[in-house]
């Protein structure tokens, strides 16, 4: 609009001088020329944020009527700087309330249509209406604009707000997936070693007095749990991977240290077999599997009575299925849990921790039969890219 209200401005000045070179008004009509360009230039720019009830600055105000008082004055000696009235209205319409800038846009028609008269040689019908109707266009068309922008920055509002809405929930949903996967990992490393040490400590007091040396062994066997929980807890720190996957360990190497360790421990014969062909395991599965299997044997441990128990990995192409089987008493899958507590963590733990990577958990099991745990894994999963 600045830049349009310059070109009107120049040519109406150059159309006047090419005409009325010679006649008193002419410096008048220069002056008053470079000065309302001069004050246009000068006029504040709009501030931004909602225009309803916005009342124009002190510095803007004055601006402003220097502006239409120069340009009242040219119209009146030169009819044909009546021109810059369109530019001059979107300025009146940006600078003022809407109830104060359209009598001024009347006011400025009026004085329009009376300049155009004077410049008529006879009547003509089409003066009176052809300005007003050019106003009044204009007007709808800035206000129109107008409720247009208002709406878009309502919209915006909305949308920023739904954004932050959302940024929270993220923040809280991704603390509460966090506090999840730090429970699953607690109650796969530590707890299941404290329980261990605690079983032990209670079969060395309980043999100290008759069998010193079978005493000294659970006290060793606590210790090293305690050795491994400890390496655990450093790892559990650091970076929340299995102590035997770090420096490279792979997967089948952990699953047998883990089951010739379990048979030490427990006295208790763990088989450990792979079968099929050995494929690229993501970092996110084997930490999942690895763990399920600890859960599993420490469930085999401290609830299930078995003699015997087996840890099977199999490479199934597309995906790789770890099973935990014994012999054990056995139990009613879906049960409830019984007052100590018993599968209360343990399973629903496997199950989230297998969810969150596409996965999925099979409990086979009936009293008296023993008990096979299964869990299946994509071997490229969601999980590896969080």
């Amino acid at each position: 609009m600045r830049v349009a209200f310059l070109l009107l401005l120049t040519a109406s000045l150059t159309r006047f001088l090419a005409h009325h070179w010679h006649t008193p008004r002419t410096p008048w009509v220069i002056t008053l020329g470079l000065a309302l360009a001069a004050a246009h230039l000068l006029l504040p720019t709009r501030r931004p944020g909602p225009r309803p009830g916005r009342r124009p600055r002190p510095a803007e105000l004055a601006g402003l009527l220097a502006v239409l008082a120069s340009w009242a004055v040219l119209v009146l000696l030169a009819p044909s700087f009546a021109w810059c009235a369109v530019p001059l209205i979107y300025t009146v319409l940006r600078a003022l309330p809407t109830a104060a800038a359209i009598p001024v846009v009347g006011a400025m028609t009026a004085l329009v249509v009376a300049s155009e008269l004077r410049l008529a040689d006879g009547f003509d019908p089409t003066l009176p209406l052809l300005p007003p109707t050019v106003a009044g266009l204009a007007t709808a068309v800035f206000l129109t604009m107008e409720r247009q922008a208002g709406r878009q920055r309502a919209l915006i509002d909305d949308l920023i707000g739904t954004r932050r809405e959302l940024a929270a929930t993220g923040r809280r949903e991704g603390a509460l997936a966090e506090r999840e996967r730090l429970a699953m990992e607690i109650h796969d490393t530590l707890a299941q070693g404290l329980s261990s040490q605690q079983m032990l400590l209670q079969a060395a007091d309980r043999t100290w007095e008759r069998d010193r040396d079978t005493a000294r062994g659970h006290v060793r066997t606590a210790t090293a749990i305690t050795a491994r929980n400890l390496a655990e807890a450093r790892r559990f720190v650091h970076d929340l991977a299995p102590a035997e996957l770090a420096d490279g360990g792979t997967l089948d190497a952990a699953l047998h240290a883990l089951a010739e360790r379990e048979s030490t421990e427990s006295g208790r014969p763990v088989r450990c077999h792979i079968d099929g062909v050995p494929a690229p395991v993501p970092a996110a599965a084997q930490a999942a599997l690895l763990r399920i299997a600890q859960g599993a044997l420490a469930n085999v441990r401290e609830h299930a009575g078995a003699r015997t128990a087996a840890l099977t990995l199999s490479y199934l192409g597309d995906q790789a299925v770890l099973d935990v089987a014994d012999d054990g008493c056995g139990f009613v899958p879906g049960s409830p849990p019984g007052p100590d507590g018993g599968r209360g963590h343990g399973l629903p733990a496997m199950r989230a921790r297998l969810r969150q990577l596409g996965g999925t958990l099979t409990v086979e099991s009936a009293p008296g039969e023993g008990t096979v745990v299964s869990a299946s894994i994509p071997l490229s999963t969601p999980g590896e890219h969080r």
